[in-house]
């Protein structure tokens, strides 16, 4: 049986913020993953009510995946991942959850399997939605820091300059193409080539 850790994903969760007013805000960069993922399969996300976001499935590297982007705010994350989750029956572990990242400069990317919520709100709500399991795989995506953590808040809910927003593509386009190779369960290739890249 394979190890934890190299199980293969059947659901991929972009977070961010539902509304006009946050889309092209920092906070929304798992949503951006997501809305890139469906259209480079040419998928439209269809809002899906009894799983509290918008949702597609998709066919990637032969395996059916499902993408969610829940439409509850980002604190309240866990509601549609959970729900989707409960209704597949989809473990812990077979879930990919795309977030911005603090930690991170902007155009760099990491794949991590597991850990804790590191303060972000999101996480913090699957995790407790998936019966405290930290299981499930993130893809980290760097927005910067503001360099004070009292600005943090308004700086995640603030759009990047033209710069910042151009090097969060190019690692969102970079993580799309090894996406095929982190979902199947050989995931040291798209780590490889994923922790390499800088924009």
């Amino acid at each position: 049986m394979a190890k934890s850790s190299e199980q293969s994903i059947r659901l991929v969760v972009g977070l961010g913020n539902p509304g006009a007013q946050y889309e092209d805000t920092r906070h929304n960069a798992g949503f951006w993953y997501v809305e890139q993922l469906a259209r480079s399969h040419g998928a439209i996300l269809q809002p899906e009510k009894k799983f509290f976001g918008m949702a597609a499935r998709l066919q990637i590297g032969g395996q059916e995946v499902r993408l969610l982007n829940p439409t509850t705010f980002m604190n309240r994350s866990g509601q549609a991942v959970g729900a989707m989750a409960t209704f597949f029956k989809i473990p812990p572990e077979s879930i990919l959850v795309v977030h911005d990242e603090l930690d991170l400069p902007a155009g760099v990317g990491r794949l991590k399997q597991g850990g804790g919520h590191g303060g972000h709100n999101g996480l913090r709500d699957i995790i407790s939605s998936l019966g405290n399991s930290r299981e499930f795989l993130r893809l980290r995506l760097g927005i910067g820091h503001p360099g004070n953590s009292k600005d943090v808040v308004n700086y995640v809910l603030t759009r990047p300059s033209v710069a910042e927003r151009q090097k969060i593509d190019a690692v969102i386009d970079e993580s799309i193409r090894v996406t095929p190779e982190a979902l199947n369960g050989k995931r040291s290739k798209a780590v490889q080539e994923l922790h390499t890249f800088s924009a």
